[in-house]
């Protein structure tokens, strides 16, 4: 298959799958314990280029005065997620509200904000977790006798969706566990020595063929195979990326210690270096 590394997908196979309603809604009342007629009205109305610039692994929808952001992460969870998603926040109230009715003394009616994180990745990650702005708060807010919270928070609700987590909300979301198993079967194939674009063209010939994601994949073929090549190797770009600036760090960190005088031995336990790498710098 033809692969197009350079060209700026404005969607994903995350946010293209999840963009019908049914799904959607689906996956929400799996999630979050609720019981919605998949025949719910709902609104898409994700912003262009809000989160991930080139890569969009998000879609938000407006449900029952509710504005609902589902982001996927293959990759390891950014912990900046909570002021991220504050800025995403910005931009959307921005979009939404009538700019001069902020002036007036009538208060203004906000639909509730959920931001909702789908972990997908490889690392070992809590089936269910949080991730607060204040835990990000270099001191704690003052308190008074009633405990007041801080004066500004946001909190992520992070759900891990990888085969094998979270089985009882997978159960319960045809879409949920037919894209976790896609996935996890993509990776498996990977690992087993294909290459990526063949390891993906097997997962998708798979699920087709075991009724998995098999409408969808069935239409949106050839635009999966692209878009998650894409996708994949964007995120490996990442992963050795910062693996390298890990180790560069550590050699700096090596260099500055010799600089100050400290015997061989010390450095290495300092750096997790060997005697013999830290002779070479």
């Amino acid at each position: 298959m033809e692969h197009s590394p350079n060209r700026k997908y404005k969607d994903s196979v995350f946010s293209l799958y999840m963009s019908d309603p049914v799904r959607l809604i689906e996956s929400y009342n799996a999630i979050q314990r609720e019981n919605y007629a998949l025949d719910t009205p709902i609104e898409i109305n994700t912003l262009d280029d809000a989160l991930y610039k080139e890569r969009i692994n998000d879609i938000s929808f407006s449900l029952d005065g509710r504005y609902i952001v589902l982001m996927e992460h293959q990759s390891t969870i950014n912990e900046n997620m909570p002021v991220r998603v504050l800025l995403y926040l910005g931009r959307v109230l921005e979009k939404l509200l009538d700019q001069e009715n902020i002036y007036r003394k009538k208060q203004i009616p906000l639909m509730t904000p959920e931001f909702i994180v789908l972990y997908n990745g490889q690392e070992d990650y809590p089936d269910i977790s949080y991730m607060r702005l204040s835990d990000a708060f270099i001191s704690q807010p003052h308190k008074n006798e009633e405990e007041l919270a801080p004066s500004v928070e946001l909190v992520v609700k992070v759900v891990n969706i990888g085969y094998g987590h979270n089985e009882p909300i997978l159960k319960k979301s045809k879409s949920l566990e037919d894209y976790s198993i896609f996935i996890d079967k993509v990776q498996k194939y990977k690992d087993s020595g294909l290459l990526l674009d063949e390891a993906i063209r097997k997962a998708v010939n798979y699920c087709r063929e075991n009724n998995i994601m098999q409408p969808f994949l069935t239409e949106h073929a050839s635009e999966v195979e692209n878009m998650l090549f894409t996708e994949w190797d964007w995120n490996e770009a990442m992963k050795i990326e910062r693996e390298e600036g890990r180790e560069e760090g550590v050699i700096g960190v090596a260099k500055k210690l010799l600089a100050m005088g400290l015997d061989l031995d010390t450095v290495s336990k300092g750096t997790g270096l060997t005697v013999e790498q830290i002779e070479k710098l």
